[in-house]
């Protein structure tokens, strides 16, 4: 009987390899959320449980298959509230254009053409990020990109104005009030600012790097935005998106970055 089992699972259909490719696939994505936090530990030991009880099956173990089997079917919904920021953080992840190649995102381009942001105008970012940078005052930009970040917007100073150079410079300068906290841009418009960001849970986060920088990973942990961070210690300049830091850039590598991120956004030619 055992000998049995065992050739039927060695007989591997072109469907099984796919299925296990997408598995695989999931299990990627599902540990690049995860990753760096405490969920790390739970997720193993989840997996491990699930791939002996796999095996118990496999080699019909009755009693030991029947005892793990009702411990997966009940913690279903366990696992829903102890994972339930991950699982949001997935589900967003889903629904962002950064989660597509770029041949799929060509294919189904239709379904974002309904959401066409106005021109960027990132020259002023820049010079505004380079200013800052210069007199060493810290800054928190963030651009959106398919999410609007409405819940985050809710928790600023609401704004909507143009963006541009010197208002940029205006909110950031220490003696204003509105210069603690994050500046939210959606269409070209700084739509809040003083926003309140969540921060990054991540265990390899540098301790050296301010709340800052780590407010802007939290964020892009959830979102598709793009954040821009200026160092108040040091005055430099980087730049967080898709759970990812590039740091010490340059403002002509960051006009590139713009460019490249918010493409069908403005005129490359005036760059």
């Amino acid at each position: 009987m055992i000998l049995a089992s065992v050739l039927a699972f060695l007989q591997i259909r072109l469907l099984d390899v796919i299925d296990i490719l997408l598995v695989a696939i999931l299990l990627y994505y599902l540990y690049k959320i995860i990753r760096g936090t405490g969920a790390i530990n739970i997720f193993l030991g989840i997996i491990s449980i699930y791939v002996f009880w796999w095996l118990v099956r496999i080699f019909e173990m009755e009693l030991l298959t029947e005892i793990l089997g009702q411990f997966i079917s009940v913690g279903v919904l366990a696992l829903i509230i102890v994972f339930q920021p991950e699982i949001r953080k997935f589900l967003l992840l889903l629904g962002t254009r950064s989660f597509l190649g770029k041949r799929a995102r060509k294919m189904l381009g239709f379904l974002w053409q309904a959401h066409e942001v106005s021109r960027l105008n990132i020259n002023d970012v820049v010079l505004a990020c380079e200013e800052l940078a210069q007199t060493h005052t810290g800054a928190l930009i963030v651009i959106t990109r398919q999410n609007n970040l409405e819940s985050f917007l809710e928790t600023g100073q609401m704004i909507d104005a143009v963006v541009s150079k010197h208002l940029l410079e205006n909110i950031f300068y220490k003696n204003t009030p509105l210069h603690d906290g994050a500046v939210i841009i959606t269409d070209n418009r700084i739509k809040a600012a003083r926003c309140v960001l969540p921060v990054s849970e991540s265990t390899m986060f540098p301790a050296y790097l301010g709340l800052r920088h780590r407010a802007a990973l939290g964020l892009s942990e959830q979102s598709d935005a793009v954040s821009i961070v200026v160092s108040e210690q040091t005055g430099r300049i980087s730049v967080v998106k898709d759970g990812q830091m590039k740091r010490n850039i340059k403002p002509v590598e960051l006009k590139e970055l713009l460019a490249r991120e918010f493409a069908g956004s403005f005129d490359k030619e005036k760059l």
